[in-house]
């Protein structure tokens, strides 16, 4: 088995796909206007209308109610990404990069919809 996506539901996957889409510097695959996917090396970040829901089992999914889930993005610099995104985005959680107890650089988000997302830096000597 292989982990290999996140799928976020969102009434508005335009706005949802444009932000990630700036946070990251990761253009998005469309497969419809209901779906779309941003694909990095490692994990895909799909983003799917409140539309597809339906076609897994109605009402089991709804948009803008995650309050336990941490999407995370590793960056080789996230004091630098900080920089980039304060121009375009207000909503960081943490104000600024803090360094975790485990040694990471953490940054702290939230999406359109509410979804807390992490920005990461590992310490140099964690590096792969």
């Amino acid at each position: 088995m292989e982990f290999v996506s996140i799928r976020i539901i969102t009434g508005d996957v335009a706005r949802l796909v444009s932000f990630y889409e700036k946070a990251t510097g990761v253009q998005a695959t469309w497969a419809t206007e209901d779906f779309a996917e941003l694909r990095t090396a490692r994990a895909t970040l799909a983003i799917g209308s409140t539309r597809t829901v339906a076609l897994f089992a109605p009402d089991s999914a709804r948009p803008a109610e995650n309050r336990s889930v941490i999407i995370e993005f590793e960056v080789a610099d996230v004091d630098a990404l900080h920089g980039e995104l304060r121009g375009s985005f207000t909503d960081f959680v943490n104000g600024e990069p803090t360094t975790m107890p485990w040694g990471n650089r953490s940054l702290l988000i939230r999406d359109p919809d509410g979804n807390l997302v992490n920005f990461f830096t590992r310490p140099a000597s964690a590096r792969r």
